[in-house]
């Protein structure tokens, strides 16, 4: 993947050259850099190439550790939209 895809407006790069960035910091331009990704591009992928390009140069920056979090599979978020997401469970015909 090229790094025009990887990162394209640049957010990544202009978080390593933020002296003195915390983690918290990174964690925000992490989120607006993945919506900021094309529609269908693999996130993982793009992860992958930021570090291997920022990474080695960068060893103790906060984002090393925000993207290398990003790799890490999760849980899923399934929706729950419209009357199922306002209701509790009925069984039994009593509400729990």
């Amino acid at each position: 993947m090229e790094m025009s895809k990887a990162d394209p407006k640049g957010l990544v790069r202009e978080s390593y050259a933020i002296e003195g960035i915390k983690a918290s910091e990174c964690r925000s331009i992490f989120l607006d850099w993945a919506l900021s990704l094309a529609a269908g591009c693999d996130v993982r992928e793009a992860i992958r190439v930021l570090l291997a390009h920022y990474g080695p140069g960068n060893p103790d920056h906060p984002m090393n550790a925000v993207l290398t979090d990003g790799l890490v599979p999760g849980h899923q978020p399934t929706r729950r939209g419209g009357r199922a997401a306002r209701m509790t469970q009925v069984e039994g015909g009593k509400i729990s």
